[in-house]
């Protein structure tokens, strides 16, 4: 008895149709993740927590609910390069102000708690958050550079 395998055309045939995901707005996904584990939360705290602190918690959690969905309107798409500029501006003058701020905490600190520590024992102990610090003021200046570098739009009668 002679079994021969019986060949099927499965190179025909058509390959199954997948529904296509949709595609939601990152803003609106933020939104609806975070309104999600909020509810969940707060409905779990509210019954232990004193009434005035429960009730609290829920006007704020309304007011989250309505400064997510003003941002949840907001189109990211259709912001320019010059809407951007503030805010890099802004984010390198952090970097930098934060780094400077954090390293005179840090030497105030130093001096302060151990005055028996010379220089370069205190870079030794210290040279982590040194760097650390720096790097940050760094990144700043960095930002604030490439910002300052970047080609400013003109507009068509100004370029002329």
């Amino acid at each position: 008895m002679k079994l021969e395998p019986k060949m099927s055309n499965q190179a025909s045939a058509q390959p199954p149709e997948f529904a296509e995901p949709v595609l939601r707005k990152p803003l609106v996904l933020l939104r609806d993740t975070e309104r999600s584990l909020r509810l969940r939360t707060v409905k779990t705290l509210a019954p232990l927590l004193p009434e005035a602190i429960a009730t609290n918690l829920g006007e704020v959690s309304v007011v989250a609910d309505e400064s997510l969905d003003t941002l949840a309107k907001i189109e990211l798409d259709k912001i320019t390069d010059e809407e951007l500029k503030p805010a890099r501006i802004q984010m390198g003058l952090a970097f930098v102000g934060f780094g400077a701020l954090a390293m005179a905490f840090l030497l105030l600190y130093l001096y302060t708690r151990h005055p028996e520590l010379t220089v370069m024992s205190q870079v030794q102990h210290y040279w982590y958050q040194y760097i650390w610090f720096v790097c940050m003021g760094i990144a700043g200046l960095f930002m604030l550079g490439r910002e300052a570098m970047r080609p400013s739009s003109l507009p068509d009668e100004l370029s002329d």
